[in-house]
């Protein structure tokens, strides 16, 4: 099968389209054909190694797992002997390592039944963005129907599911994001829009109880004064890097951590991790019409590496998706 490979470090000139073993169904995987897949800043952050401390983990001089991608929609080819929910030509979504390739196997418990309303397009940009948002609002920002919610970075990938998921649950939602990004914004339904490039939101004398940051381009001292007294900030940045660093946006949140049991506010960093049963909460929302995914743009597989500089280079807004 055709797939995209990583066999080292580097800038997107790195990743080639290769020939290589379709995987090995496990007794508890599904084994998907991929018929779209979207570009995440894990993957630009994976393709560089960047930064440098979380080698340790992904490996020192390449990355352990070589074909690049995580998000996918597709129809099932073959399952495992243990699994029961799921059966060939099915049309799932979920995220697995290995994404950006023809064929993917994932663990059954990832993987979800597609919303019926999506393309395969669409619905590969849900998975990693909008389980990220449905966790960070949901899960640690226990939004509540009337709280003032502030999402840091509006216009990207989590954001735009963000800003959706907060006013599914009732609150009312400011967006930030840059001069270009204003209208989509608005257009996902963010009662207020801050263009940081004119507003600094930290500093206009308006509080929210609730302050979603996805960039990671502030200080805690500056989110914290954005929030009512028993205001709450989830930390998620983790996509403003020059790269080549050694720590890079991870001290933000290491910093977060270790400020929260001295301060009022609650400081809270999200890790998100897959779970089928937050896809099935998402395609529920999806399907019920109170949420949409964005996608800016399309490639074909070939052209990953494009993608990925477009993400890291122009800042893209919404999902960018890989077509195959």
């Amino acid at each position: 099968m055709k797939a995209i490979v990583q066999d080292r470090y580097g800038s997107p000139g790195i990743l080639e389209l290769r020939e290589v073993e379709r995987p090995r169904v496990g007794d508890r995987e599904v084994l998907v054909r991929v018929h779209a897949a979207a570009v995440n800043a894990r993957d630009w952050h994976l393709m560089r190694g960047d930064p440098y401390l979380a080698r340790a983990a992904l490996g020192l001089r390449g990355p352990k797992v070589r074909v690049r991608g995580t998000d996918f929609a597709g129809r099932v080819e073959a399952v495992g002997g243990d699994v029961t929910r799921l059966r060939p030509g099915d049309e799932v979504f979920g995220e697995a390592e290995g994404a950006f390739a023809e064929y993917v196997c994932a663990p059954e418990d990832v993987v979800e039944p597609m919303p019926a309303n999506l393309s395969f397009e669409q619905a590969a940009a849900v998975p990693l963005a909008g389980n990220t948002a449905l966790m960070g609002l949901r899960d640690l920002g226990r939004v509540r129907p009337g709280q003032r919610v502030l999402v840091n970075g509006a216009s990207g990938g989590v954001g735009t599911f963000a800003v959706q998921i907060a006013k599914a649950f009732g609150a009312e939602v400011t967006g930030v994001c840059g001069t270009r990004n204003t209208e989509l914004v608005r257009s996902l339904g963010a009662d207020h829009v801050v263009d940081y490039s004119r507003e600094d939101f930290t500093r206009t004398g308006r509080r929210y109880d609730l302050v979603f940051d996805l960039v990671g381009n502030r200080s805690l001292t500056e989110c914290r004064r954005a929030l009512t007294p028993g205001g709450t900030l989830v930390l998620s940045g983790g996509g403003v890097s020059e790269g080549g660093s050694l720590v890079g946006p991870i001290a933000l949140l290491v910093k977060g951590r270790a400020l929260a049991p001295f301060v009022r506010h609650r400081l809270l960093v999200l890790t998100a991790t897959p779970d089928r049963r937050n896809l099935a909460a998402l395609r529920e929302l999806i399907e019920s019409g109170r949420l949409a995914p964005a996608v800016d743009r399309t490639h074909p597989l070939h052209e990953v590496p494009e993608a990925i500089r477009y993400l890291e280079v122009e800042h893209a807004r919404a999902k960018v998706v890989i077509t195959l």
